[in-house]
């Protein structure tokens, strides 16, 4: 199919397969932004949320549950992927009802290009459904898959998740030549790939409630842990300019009605004097009345008592730390973000500055190769000293990432035959099955 006139591009958010979801200030913003960058080039773009929890057929879509963006997910039961029988847990279908999917395909004008996100390497099975009622009702319109998965196991994705092209790593370098190739139509260029100040903004005015705006402020990170593939999904640490960001923030905050926004970057305080700080200054002078969120964790070291100061007038509300673990005389193999006293001393900065316990939480993974839950459990006692509060991070096997060897090795499943073995609801490293009772003692622990 060739269209050298601007094409219709539609993007699609997938359903969510997994034991349990919960949508945590979660958007495809990577989507949204070659969304962004096709519709300023001139094409006609649509999106579909296969996870909408505001779709107009669903009974809770006007309920006013939604809280700083956050909230539970449609979900219907599914059978369990082959190989997870024995896990005593239910296995779901997270997002809106197939059918409705269906109708509201069929409801679009002709589209030329599908374009697929994915991102948990073990939420596939999704993929793999969304792609295929795509292909039903739309028949011969080519479907591109792109996104985490497909970047880190791209042999498995094109030999199973039924798309027709796979963009592994950032889509913003190929997205025009790929549309070229595909649809004929070419576009002159007129941003720069590794300029993201000259990236007009995401498409989020497609979403049919913005009850929070994303914000990436940069891409990349220093660090290289050894649990993270950061390094492998984005390999230049790039920037934008404080006042690109602001200006975007107030866009959505003045014409969409957007109070609470959610920072992705994996490395927002690092070399904060350049960076973080301008930025919490002009959010300060631009006297919005919002709330700011990071789920992906702050680098604890970076964070003064200056810096925390800022943070809370400019207005944050939900701070993660990238704590991890707390046996600091054995992470050397993990990381090296953190000390304990660089720690300690971070909570008593947030402290001072005014955030409670409640709006500060630590993450700590569990579930690491080798890892015993008397460890865990000790992390989390050292985190409620500490004065805030310990949150779980199940840890998930990534493929090239310098953990993966021990991964494998720990593992009871065969973690490089299908990455539906990596999910970590199911505590994929641990040599002992699943078991509820060391999940419900740590919940447990882990409360205020």
């Amino acid at each position: 199919m060739t269209t050298p006139h601007a094409p219709h591009i539609l993007l699609i958010n997938p359903w969510i397969h997994d034991f349990a979801a919960y949508d945590f200030w979660a958007k495809p913003l990577g989507l949204m932004t070659l969304g962004g960058i096709l519709r300023d080039h001139g094409a006609k773009v649509s999106y579909l949320d296969c996870l909408d929890r505001f779709h107009p057929s669903a009974p809770e879509s006007s309920s006013p549950s939604a809280r700083c963006g956050r909230g539970p997910y449609r979900k219907t039961t599914i059978a369990k992927p082959p190989g997870l029988a024995d896990i005593p847990r239910t296995y779901s279908r997270y997002g809106i009802d197939p059918d409705w999917f269906v109708r509201d395909l069929k409801a679009l004008p002709p589209v030329d290009l599908v374009l697929v996100t994915s991102l948990m390497t073990y939420w596939y099975p999704g993929v793999r459904e969304t792609i295929a009622l795509v292909k039903s009702a739309l028949h011969d319109v080519p479907v591109v898959l792109g996104g985490v998965y497909a970047t880190l196991c791209s042999k498995h994705a094109r030999q199973t998740s039924g798309a027709d092209r796979l963009v592994t790593g950032p889509g913003e370098n190929e997205i025009l030549s790929m549309v070229s190739e595909l649809t004929g139509w070419s576009p002159e260029p007129h941003f720069d790939p590794n300029g993201l100040d000259s990236f007009p903004r995401p498409v989020l005015d497609l979403e049919r409630r913005l009850v929070h705006a994303p914000v990436l402020t940069s891409l990349g990170c220093p660090f290289r842990c050894a649990y993270c593939a950061s390094h492998r999904l984005q390999p230049r640490m790039k920037r934008r300019s404080p006042a690109s960001v602001v200006e975007e923030m107030v866009y959505w905050h003045t014409n969409h009605g957007a109070r609470d926004f959610a920072f992705y970057d994996d490395a927002l305080l690092v070399d904060a004097d350049r960076h973080a700080i301008p930025l919490l200054e002009k959010i300060i002078a631009a006297g919005m009345d919002i709330r700011l969120h990071t789920p992906n964790a702050l680098h604890i070291r970076e964070i003064t008592e200056p810096l925390a100061h800022l943070m809370f007038r400019a207005g944050f509300h939900t701070i993660r730390l990238g704590l991890e673990t707390t046996a600091f005389d054995r992470r050397g193999s993990m990381d090296k973000k953190v000390t304990e006293a660089e720690f300690l001393r971070a909570v008593r900065h947030l402290q001072s500055a005014g955030f409670r316990a409640d709006q500060v939480g630590a993450y700590l993974l569990a579930g690491l190769p080798g890892q015993r839950a008397a460890g865990v459990e000790e992390s989390i006692a050292v985190v409620k000293r500490a004065g805030v509060t310990p949150v779980i991070a199940h840890y998930t096997p990534i493929p090239h990432t310098p953990m993966w060897a021990d991964a494998v090795a720990a593992s009871r499943y065969d973690l490089e035959a299908d990455p539906i073995f990596t999910n970590n609801a199911i505590f994929p490293c641990q040599s002992e099955a699943f078991s509820w009772e060391v999940l419900t003692r740590l919940k447990n622990l882990a409360r205020l």
